[in-house]
């Protein structure tokens, strides 16, 4: 049974910093794309950042390029999210995913899911 299990999000400052986590049981992480997913209130949940199973590609999405860094530590089985420059706009519920397309990066592709860690920007 493979459990998908994120940690990290919380409240935070305009302007400030969080880590994401995501830690994967049940599958050879290495083996898999990871993505991070977020879904705010009213709206369709889009993709934020995909990595590769290697490392080696990566995929952001417009509204968060030049502030979030994807990485992954296949060692650790584990995937993280660095969001710096936080905007109130980033408020949402953050979803880690595995198993989909690192290039495209939609929620469509994903097979695996977590619970989500919401993670709110005041301004």
């Amino acid at each position: 049974q493979v459990q998908v299990v994120e940690s990290g999000g919380g409240l935070v400052q305009a302007g400030g910093s969080l880590r994401l986590s995501c830690t994967v049981f049940g599958l050879t992480f290495g083996d898999v794309n990871m993505g991070w997913f977020r879904q705010a209130p009213g709206k369709e949940r889009e993709g934020v950042s995909c990595i590769r199973w290697s490392g080696d590609g990566t995929f952001y999405g417009d509204s968060v390029k030049g502030r979030f860094t994807i990485s992954r530590d296949n060692a650790k089985n584990t995937l993280y999210l660095q969001m710096n420059s936080l905007k109130p706009e980033d408020t949402a519920m953050y979803f880690c995913a595995a198993g989909g397309s690192w290039s495209s990066c939609h929620r469509g592709d994903f097979g695996y899911w977590g619970q989500g860690t919401q993670v709110t920007v005041s301004s």
